[in-house]
């Protein structure tokens, strides 16, 4: 009898140890999530902006078919209105997202804001300058929960193309929303390039679509031999009803971006953003799938080299194209042609 007794025993503890293997082991095993909720707030409607948010979108989709991982996507747009933005961002969070995609710098300020106290991640979308707006403490190492793909912007190169078209300009608009930080570096690059080269320049804001028609008419009534704006959502926002000035009194109008030409401004210069938004949904890919810290995640940038030329309005001003296209090669990696339309195919 103790001879069995010994043997049961035995075969208990056996099973307890087993047991107790089996649940440590089972502790220790990370359940792979496959399922990611995804919140985009892009700051006002507007060509460029739109196309971001398509390219993350499809990005994302593209990635979770080919990996087994599911993206649930809630896409708002708060139309440039601070309160409408801070309670979709508030929303966001109380959805309990994986992560937040601010496209622009303001909602992107406004997310940093909101996710101090949390752990959700931040990427950003189209901010020209993270550092000055404190964004990030280094390109290549934000420091904090965010990081993100910039629209940095070589104002130098598109003063450079305006002086190809034309060498004996002597007079620049600079059209631009003083309240968009988006400008504020590039506008201060362009006065100091053009005062350097002894040019005049007249500067005309605008902060609703009444005052940048009212400011290019002023522009057009000064007779200024360009207009430069950078990458400016006012402007872009409303360039649909302001082309027309610009093409009537035969002035090239100059933006920092494919999408002005699009809308159709004489020529856009700068990022791809169909490659920037492809771009950012590779990064967040990269840290809700990967693990990637986005204190780590270099912000992305972007080769400014595109000349997108609107043939529409080339021919309306009284430029020929093959002429043009000759004199903004030594300028551009690349010339590229389009038409007036509302939106990107």
């Amino acid at each position: 009898m103790k001879r069995i007794i010994a043997v049961l025993l035995t075969v208990l503890m056996i099973a307890t140890v087993m047991t107790a293997c089996s649940g440590n082991a089972g502790s220790d095993t990370k359940t792979v999530k496959k399922s990611f909720k995804v919140g985009i707030c892009n700051y006002v409607d507007h060509a460029s902006l739109n196309q971001i948010v398509d390219n993350v979108k499809s990005g994302l989709s593209k990635l979770g078919k080919e990996n087994d991982v599911e993206f649930e996507i809630l896409s708002e747009n708060c139309n440039a209105d601070a309160d409408i933005m801070n309670q979709i961002i508030a929303n966001f969070v109380a959805e309990d997202v994986d992560l937040m995609i601010g496209v622009a710098t303001p909602v992107a300020m406004a997310m940093q804001s909101a996710t101090e106290d949390n752990e959700i991640p931040v990427v950003f979308a189209a901010v020209s300058d993270p550092v000055g707006v404190k964004l990030v403490s280094d390109m290549e190492a934000p420091g904090a929960n965010i990081t993100g793909t910039s629209d940095y912007l070589n104002t130098n190169s598109i003063m450079e193309l305006i002086f190809a078209a034309n060498p004996e300009a002597s007079t620049v608009g600079l059209l631009y929303d003083i309240g968009q930080d988006a400008s504020t570096g590039a506008i201060a690059d362009a006065k100091a390039y053009l005062d350097k080269k002894g040019v005049k320049y007249i500067e005309q804001n605008g902060t609703t679509a009444e005052e940048v028609k009212m400011a290019a008419q002023s522009l057009a009534d000064d007779k200024v031999d360009a207009v430069f704006t950078p990458t400016d959502n006012t402007i872009m926002e409303a360039e649909l009803s302001i082309y027309e000035i610009f093409s009537k009194a035969n002035i090239p109008h100059y933006g920092g971006a494919d999408s002005f030409a699009l809308n159709g401004a004489f020529l856009g210069y700068g990022v791809d953003y169909t490659v920037l938004g492809t771009e950012t949904a590779n990064m967040t890919y990269s840290i809700l799938v990967d693990g990637s810290d986005p204190a780590k995640t270099a912000v992305k940038t972007f080769d400014n080299g595109i000349a997108t030329v609107n043939t529409d309005t080339c021919a309306a001003i009284g430029y020929d194209l093959e002429t043009i296209k000759k004199a903004f090669a030594p300028y551009s990696t690349k010339v590229e042609e389009i038409k007036t339309a509302e939106s990107f195919d």
